[in-house]
């Protein structure tokens, strides 16, 4: 597979079955252009999760870290992340005891940023001053979608109006794109007062907070798919869609890789250990989608 893929003999790359992955590459080229989908995660997914030794900001860090929000408001934000964050990512809990935990840090977030009286005005240059960096080869990746007419599902704990205002700023906001994530409520003056339902966390990317969208229904035919993600919450993001026929699910491990690789290494079908790149999933794109 190597040859046709040469991108997965990066020192990045782990596979538990090689021969499996193999096949269903192979099936995903043979069923060709016209059944295929991506569904993505978006934060430390298409967007880098380190630079230089330094985090990256997710969707939500960028607004909790911006000059919009008061001290105070950084400092009760900070504090949340300190306190969950390590209960997210701990591999010694079940989904079970973290769901209702995530629940509660995102409710508690929103409402502390609900507070701050954002401007909607404010988004783009909230962004243009962060230090959001998508991950690279991010412009090959969703030109090759675009042109082959390939829907991209982009499914999403962080917020909707920061992560799409990233892509938009990237000029790679297409047609062939959808976002499902947590959008911001503004009232008539264009002030944040809520954050429309439903919730959507780490552990809950499935099809009960899909339910009324019917993007996958529209998509029946699309069964073939491409899933990127960097959590165990990220496996069921594909659950909504009809008859799936070919998934091929490709994980980023980003932290406390030594800790998580056996999990992720049982879940996903490629693991790409600290790899801030999309080359490995551009090159699976390439060898699918060659004439």
């Amino acid at each position: 597979l190597c040859l046709q893929v040469p991108e997965l003999e990066k020192a990045t790359v782990r596979i538990r079955e090689p021969e499996r992955v193999r096949g269903i590459i192979q099936s995903l080229r043979e069923q060709g252009v016209a059944k295929l989908q991506v569904i993505s995660d978006f934060d430390m997914t298409l967007s880098r999760f380190g630079c230089n030794g330094r985090r990256c900001p997710t969707s939500h860090n960028i607004l909790d870290t911006s000059r919009v929000i008061s001290e105070d408001g950084k400092k009760k934000l900070k504090d949340l992340l300190h306190h969950y964050y390590p209960i997210e990512i701990d591999p010694n809990r079940t989904l079970e005891e973290k769901r209702p935990l995530m629940v509660e840090w995102w409710t508690k977030a929103h409402e502390l940023l609900v507070q701050q009286k954002i401007h909607k005005e404010d988004i783009a240059q909230i962004v243009r001053e962060s230090e959001a960096m998508l991950r690279d080869g991010f412009k090959e990746f969703f030109d090759q979608l675009h042109k082959n007419n390939v829907p991209l599902f982009i499914f999403s704990a962080g917020i909707g109006d920061i992560l799409e205002e990233i892509i938009r700023q990237a000029n790679v906001f297409y047609s062939n794109v959808n976002v499902v994530s947590n959008y911001m409520g503004f009232n008539d003056d264009g002030v944040l007062t809520h954050f429309k339902g439903p919730l959507i966390h780490t552990y809950n990317k499935n099809n009960t907070v899909l339910q009324g969208t019917g993007y996958f229904q529209q998509l029946s035919t699309r069964t073939s798919i491409i899933l990127l993600g960097d959590s165990m919450g990220d496996l069921t993001m594909a659950d909504g869609v009809p008859s799936v026929e070919n998934i091929l699910k490709i994980g980023f491990l980003n932290d406390k890789v030594e800790e998580q690789r056996g999990k992720y290494l049982d879940s996903y079908d490629i693991v790409l250990e600290s790899d801030e790149t999309l080359d490995v999933v551009n090159g699976i794109l390439r060898y699918i989608l060659a004439e």
